[in-house]
């Protein structure tokens, strides 16, 4: 079979021909263009790695788990184990151009998790229902509970393998995580995912990369501010199409521009438009859209083609409403545009960052005794509310020349 390079863990094996076959496919080729990590290349210079990159390597990973919870006695079938490789292969399948921007603007209240089963979905169909155990373990269906843990949960594969090839893409060095070390400590007791006690260390350095990462990458505040211009570029470019004024772009991007698209709603056709649209449409739809008539679309483009980024600022507290209204005054006296348009420019919103959340699923110690402990009992490490406890920010948005 055929083997792919990686630049995190060497050579990557693909392990069956239904796996070989998965990764040919046009759904899952296209996930070369699409952006790992969004726009966050405009500050990390080296973050243009894809979905296709991290997919391969959650392949990798889980071909690991799967070998280490053998190797300790959990029986895993051919039939499980395949499942396994597909479900975690075809997570992020369903993710749209850079990553999340399309499913807070032209995509409504559908994620990308939504859209992902609908793909695979259409692949076990095409594959006459070699797919279906997979499908049970995404949606958590399977009666194995700790399959569903190890695909999406509090340690999963997907967490593992995107912390450590971020953290090498940005060169930010406080998200390289050991997970090779923390998959080899992986057991299962009474159907769930556990962490043997000596690898209790390399969860805590997990965690606290997680935290590190959000903070200083996911949730950087230029980063922010980036994805935020795209979401606005996207909804005056909807706003526009809906409006029947010329957009010019790709056929698959105009369809959602001009069509109300849910997940309830979602046609065949929705799902074919969706296989072709990638980073490259919307980057080449916001080059034409820095001349277009429509001053809000243009402006908006022209400064996200240009890197001249709205200024964004976090703050503990929301922003002062007076402050907010001062700055929409001033924008209004350079651009003079409507009061609604002034929400295009000038914003506020909050993000939050919870490291570890206990509440939903607490993950267990499996002690020298062979038995359960939490690991917030386990870890004194893990008491500290920065961690346990969700962290908001609030942040504002507008342009640098009202300052």
């Amino acid at each position: 079979m055929k083997i792919f390079n990686d630049p995190i863990y060497g050579f990557i094996s693909i392990p069956n021909s239904l796996i070989f076959d998965l990764i040919a496919h046009p759904y899952f080729q296209r996930l070369r263009r699409i952006s790992q990590m969004g726009l966050s290349y405009l500050v990390y210079p080296g973050a243009h790695h894809t979905r296709f990159h991290h997919a391969l390597g959650c392949l990798h990973l889980m071909q690991k788990a799967v070998g280490i919870l053998k190797c300790k006695g959990v029986h895993i079938s051919e039939e499980e184990e395949t499942a396994l490789y597909c479900a975690i292969l075809l997570h992020d399948i369903g993710h749209g151009p850079f990553s999340h921007a399309m499913e807070h603007s032209i995509v409504k209240n559908t994620s990308h998790e939504d859209l992902s089963l609908l793909f695979m979905q259409a692949l076990n169909e095409e594959f006459n229902g070699k797919l279906s155990v997979a499908i049970e373990i995404f949606k958590g269906n399977y009666k194995r509970k700790f399959f569903k843990q190890l695909v999406s949960g509090q340690l999963d594969i997907d967490r593992l393998d995107y912390l450590k090839r971020d953290s090498f893409y940005t060169g930010v060095a406080e998200g390289n995580i050991n997970s090779e070390r923390l998959i080899s400590m992986f057991n299962v007791f009474e159907d769930s995912l556990v962490i043997e006690e000596k690898g209790l260390y390399s969860l805590e350095k997990f965690i606290t990369a997680r935290r590190l990462m959000y903070w200083q990458v996911y949730l950087h505040k230029t980063s922010l501010g980036a994805e935020q211009m795209m979401i606005k570029i996207l909804k005056r470019a909807k706003f526009l199409a809906e409006k029947e004024d010329a957009i010019t772009c790709s056929t698959p991007l105009l369809h959602f521009l001009k069509n109300e698209i849910t997940i309830k709603s979602t046609s065949i056709e929705d799902v074919k438009s969706f296989l072709y649209l990638d980073d490259y449409d919307l980057i080449s739809a916001v080059k034409n859209w820095q001349f277009h008539p429509d001053l809000i679309l243009r402006s908006l483009s022209k400064m996200l083609i240009d890197r001249d980024l709205l200024k964004t600022r976090f703050s503990k507290k929301p922003f002062n409403n007076t402050f907010v209204e001062d700055l929409r005054k001033k924008l209004k006296g350079i651009y003079n545009i409507s009061d609604a348009d002034l929400d295009y420019f000038v914003f506020t919103g909050n993000v939050q960052n919870l490291a570890f959340d206990k509440k939903s699923y607490d993950l267990k110690i499996l002690l020298k005794t062979n038995k359960l402990s939490s690991i917030t009992k386990s870890s004194n490490f893990l008491k500290s509310k920065s961690l346990t406890k969700p962290m908001v920010k609030h942040y504002i948005c507008f342009p640098k020349d009202i300052l």
